[in-house]
């Protein structure tokens, strides 16, 4: 972080008597947070006990204790009870906020509990959007800040105090046939409820004006990257949970060996395993780096450092960001009518090797646009200033310090591919359970005529990880559902493999820089 935004230590305890007491229903909110993290993932329910008490009725009461909390934060700075500096008024954005959730607790109020259609609801909707909205901005900044949040968590802990919403409550929407339980909604308004009262109690805690405003954003920029951290926490140890004990059937400490990963599919293996698809999606990944990095990154050093800049490199910056958000069917789709029938017209391993690198391509280019760019001038300036001409000072001074970024766009890069299904759908596979792995390292030959090099290993169909985990989990093809599940960890286990590999090299030309 620049020393320019840094937190001073002096100034983040500084908090005064508002600070101290915005504490309170800070640590409510965190705590809310937690709790409607429990219900929506049902490591308890609205019925659990703590101390002879609901989970629905505590749930409710603490946001309850919160609304009186913000209410009362708000009256003493109004008063002059304590020393803070609010604005005027209410920022439009927290006023949009305000508004926004006004209209949609009126438009499901208007369409849901009275049942009127759309040319009653909408109307509801827009007018008090358009009456909060306006309302909001012209409150002072501490009025403005807390009680119409406080208002939220009020009704809201009243709702499920009184049973409005509970365990047996459930919603399905008209013209939809999903229906939703009570936990959910009361998890995901109390995730939401949570959110909102730590912003506000962390500018509260800061006295509101500029201060309280930064603090603010902090603390819920905080709390959502701590929250994202958790959500992939969960998804990873939950693809731990239901692969692990089925990718480590048969396997052995000495000689050390998981039949699961180093065996192929056939009637000659006791445990069918999946090593195959595990050497073909490694090799999809070589290929595809092999194919976009050098296009890439010498296609940014043109753009960069010899393009003028204008339309054409304008164009450049819409094509690629363009291919980098277009569908990976289109490229799969693009690779089964264009380069299988002139490959042999059958899927194979080179096929997919360049249309994954076709994927790869844009975001290499985009990252190391960037990387080169933001190379300060002094270094190509002090080099031309030696008499090195400009080709030995992108080799020799530009591109290594920009190393760093372009392989962090390759890692991006192969975080998506590797995990591709719909291209090697139509241009990879033939057979989704091989036995034997492709031998492209053993294949190579000479010849005197061209091509010169051959390789029929890359000119035959291949498995990879995606493929087999979408034929088992979705297709219920040839093996239980564990299977798919000790895929999708080999899968995790292959992708954050080639993260470190990345990560490892990022490193070491980072300290190379600074010696």
């Amino acid at each position: 972080m620049s020393e320019a935004y840094s937190q001073d230590s002096e100034i983040v305890t500084e908090t005064g008597v508002l600070g101290q007491l915005a504490t309170v229903p800070f640590v409510l909110a965190l705590g809310m947070i937690l709790l409607g993290g429990a219900l929506l993932f049902q490591w308890v329910s609205l019925t659990t006990t703590v101390a002879g008490v609901s989970v629905a009725t505590v749930f409710g009461g603490l946001h309850v204790v919160i609304a009186l909390s913000l209410f009362a934060l708000g009256a003493l700075s109004w008063q002059g009870s304590v020393d803070t500096t609010p604005s005027p008024s209410v920022s439009s954005v927290v006023a949009f906020i305000d508004g926004s959730i006004a209209a949609v607790i009126s438009g499901l109020v208007v369409s849901q509990t009275f049942g009127l259609g759309w040319f009653a609801w909408i109307p509801a909707a827009l007018v008090a959007g358009v009456a909060v909205f306006v309302g909001t901005l012209l409150l002072r900044e501490d009025i403005g800040v807390t009680v119409p949040v406080g208002i939220f968590e009020l009704v809201f802990g009243l709702v499920v105090l009184t049973g409005v919403i509970g365990s047996g409550w459930s919603w399905t929407p008209e013209g939809f046939s999903a229906t939703f339980p009570g936990f959910i909604a009361i998890a995901i308004l109390g995730l939401f409820g949570g959110l909102l009262t730590a912003w506000s109690s962390a500018a509260a805690y800061r006295g509101f004006g500029a201060r309280g405003r930064e603090f603010g954003a902090y603390v819920l920029i905080s709390i959502n990257t701590a929250i994202l951290l958790f959500i992939l926490a969960r998804i990873i140890l939950f693809i731990v949970q239901k692969g692990l004990d089925p990718m480590l059937k048969g396997a052995t400490l000495w000689p050390p060996a998981i039949p699961f990963i180093t065996n192929g599919n056939g009637l000659q293996y006791d445990i069918n395993g999946i090593f195959p698809a595990v050497v073909g999606t490694i090799w999809l990944v070589i290929g595809a780096i092999c194919f976009a990095v050098p296009l890439g990154v010498g296609a940014a050093v043109y753009l960069t450092e010899y393009a003028e800049q204008g339309r054409f490199t304008s164009i450049v910056e819409i094509a690629t960001n363009g291919l980098w958000s277009t569908p990976s069917i289109i490229f799969g789709l693009f690779g089964y009518a264009f380069l299988v029938p002139r490959l042999g017209n059958t899927p194979s391993l080179l096929a997919g090797q360049v249309v994954l690198g076709a994927m790869l391509l844009p975001l290499v280019l985009i990252t190391s646009r960037e990387s080169l760019q933001n190379v300060p001038d002094e270094y190509r300036d002090a080099s031309a200033a030696l008499g090195v001409n400009q080709w030995e000072t992108i080799k020799s001074v530009v591109l290594p310090a920009a190393i760093p970024g372009v392989l962090t766009g390759v890692i991006l890069g192969v975080g998506r591919i590797a995990g591709e299904t719909a291209p090697i759908l139509l241009i990879l596979v033939q057979d989704p359970f091989p036995s034997e792995a492709p031998k492209v390292l053993s294949s190579f030959t000479l010849q005197a005529t061209p091509p010169f090099v051959v390789n029929d290993a890359l000119l035959q169909p291949a498995s990879a990880l995606p493929y087999q985990l979408f034929a088992v989990i979705t297709a219920g093809v040839s093996a239980p559902e564990s299977v798919g599940w000790a895929t999708a960890l080999v899968l995790l286990i292959v992708v954050m493999s080639f993260y470190v590999v990345g990560i490892a090299m990022r490193i070491y030309f980072r300290r190379k820089l600074q010696q």
